[in-house]
């Protein structure tokens, strides 16, 4: 059976991964999914002695079957190659009674980098193989880490422009650096005077509106995604757990065919979706742990079956996962609905209309490998203390809600199965944070400050990626209100 995709709205049939990844978003406003999760063709035994690359193709090629193996492999060689800090690409890290993968080795030291660094590479030869003449804009809202991730990967890319918008006041202070510094002529960032989820429906409001894609197509343009809701983020997300479960069984931490947890920090849900197609595919995943900061609108949902975000927007420490609607979730909400595409729209209306929904019993039933925690602000600079202090082993404020979930989760359920924790983000995006954390104090230095305390108390390398910004002028200081941001896209493309 060949596999296409179609959306989960029932708008779109029949369309090609290449087709797919250049649209991003379907017409009907759904979320691309393949017809079918393919199976892993190549033993856990197989994969064990492979490297990143290899198993990049592994994966890629079940999903992505309009690329050539040549496309295909020439994508993933210009992807993960020295712009990551280490030759594993994703090493894991022992700490704690749980193996941290580490996805922050890239060149803006957080995971988006692993999809990201792939993405413009699998547009560009997705637009030849369409004959695709128009300039690519790539539209994307990000919480702090995919706006960098994109911008890094399609920054003077021949045939494309990025646009960025990202919550003013809503992002770290390395973040937001690492973004109005990008280089780049066909580089744009704006920040919003709102938080992540305006950013986001912003974003797919000025997708939806046909008049401006017209506009657009007459000078030559159009519109694309880089945001996890593309189809060519969440497939190359699937490699790293697929790796993580080879590289335990090559170093004979597990036996083959032995079940592990794997605990994602959870935003946009993207991360843990793509553990959960890993699982489906054949690795051996027993409970995906969804770990939530303060915004616990998914712990809420997988513990009462009810999705709603009429609530209190908080900011925490752990920005990226500062998000009430959470995009990815429509992706296992079509699975569990029996990937009935009718009944999936009539429950995005009712989100986009009341802002809640609530699944049958028997999606829950589908979903059961799902279980939902979250971890106060309190508790998660206890815990990024107390891995520092009992193994001096340093992780950011994501990983923190992470680990804090699982350690929850041990002690309750007293599972004794082996757990991959996916660590998102190096301990020194987030280095104030951190350093409070650790030393107990709030840091009232200026950042690069921080960033030499905390090298200094905690002996882990300052990135470069952090030492580039340094000394890095601003190259872009564009801001803009809610209401603005389609006239603000318009202004830049000279619409």
């Amino acid at each position: 059976m060949e596999l296409s995709y179609q959306s989960t709205r029932g708008g779109e049939t029949g369309v090609t991964a290449s087709q797919a990844i250049l649209k991003g978003l379907a017409d009907d406003g759904g979320l691309f999914m393949p017809t079918f999760i393919p199976k892993l063709d190549k033993t856990m035994e197989e994969l064990a002695g492979m490297t990143y690359q290899e198993t990049a193709y592994e994966v890629m090629k079940l999903f992505l079957t309009d690329y050539t193996e040549e496309e295909l492999k020439n994508c993933i060689a210009r992807a993960y190659d020295s712009k990551f800090d280490t030759g594993e690409i994703a090493p894991l890290a022992k700490a704690d009674g749980a193996y941290f993968l580490e996805l922050y080795h890239g060149s803006t030291i957080a995971f988006k980098d692993m999809a990201l660094s792939i993405l413009p590479h699998l547009m560009i030869t997705a637009a030849k193989k369409n004959q695709v003449k128009n300039k690519i804009v790539v539209l994307t809202a990000t919480s702090g880490d995919t706006g960098k991730a994109a911008m890094a990967g399609f920054a003077d890319v021949e045939g494309t422009a990025i646009i960025v918008f990202y919550p003013k006041d809503g992002v770290s202070r390395i973040q937001e650096l690492q973004m109005v510094t990008q280089k780049g002529d066909n580089t744009h960032v704006v920040a919003i005077h709102g938080n992540f989820d305006d950013a986001q429906t912003g974003v797919k409001k000025i997708f939806g509106d046909k008049a401006f894609a017209a506009a657009l197509a007459e000078k030559g343009c159009q519109l694309s995604s880089a945001n996890s809701i593309n189809i060519g983020r969440l497939v190359p997300q699937v490699v790293y757990y697929v790796y993580a479960y080879a590289k335990l069984l090559e170093a004979g931490e597990i036996e083959a065919g032995e079940q592990i947890n794997v605990t994602v920090p959870t935003g946009n849900f993207g991360n843990i979706l793509a553990a959960y197609l890993a699982k489906e595919m054949g690795v051996p995943v027993k409970t995906l742990i969804c770990a939530s900061n303060e915004n616990k609108v998914l712990y809420d949902f997988f513990r009462t079956g009810t999705y709603d975000r009429n609530r209190d927007f908080i900011l925490t420490t752990s920005p990226s996962m500062d998000i009430l609607i959470s995009s990815n979730l429509e992706r296992l909400i079509y699975l569990s609905a029996g990937s009935d595409a009718k009944a999936n729209a009539a429950l995005m209306k009712e989100l986009s209309e009341k802002g809640s929904y609530t699944v049958t019993e028997e999606m829950r039933g589908f979903m059961k490998d799902f279980l939902g925690g979250f971890a106060s602000e309190e508790e998660n600079r206890a815990t990024i203390k107390k891995i520092f202090e009992d193994t001096g082993y340093l992780i950011d404020t994501h990983t923190g809600v992470a680990a804090s979930v699982y350690n929850h989760y041990k002690e309750e359920t007293k599972d004794p199965a082996k757990t991959v924790i996916a660590s998102t983000a190096s301990p020194y995006k987030f280095s104030g944070s951190v350093l409070e954390a650790i030393d107990g104090v709030r840091p009232e230095e200026d950042e690069f400050a921080i960033v030499d305390r905390l090298a200094e108390l905690s002996g882990v390398a300052i990135p470069q990626a952090v030492e580039e910004i340094r000394t890095a002028p601003v190259r872009h200081t564009a801001e803009c209100g809610i209401d603005q941001m389609q006239a603000t896209v318009a202004g830049i493309l000279s619409v």
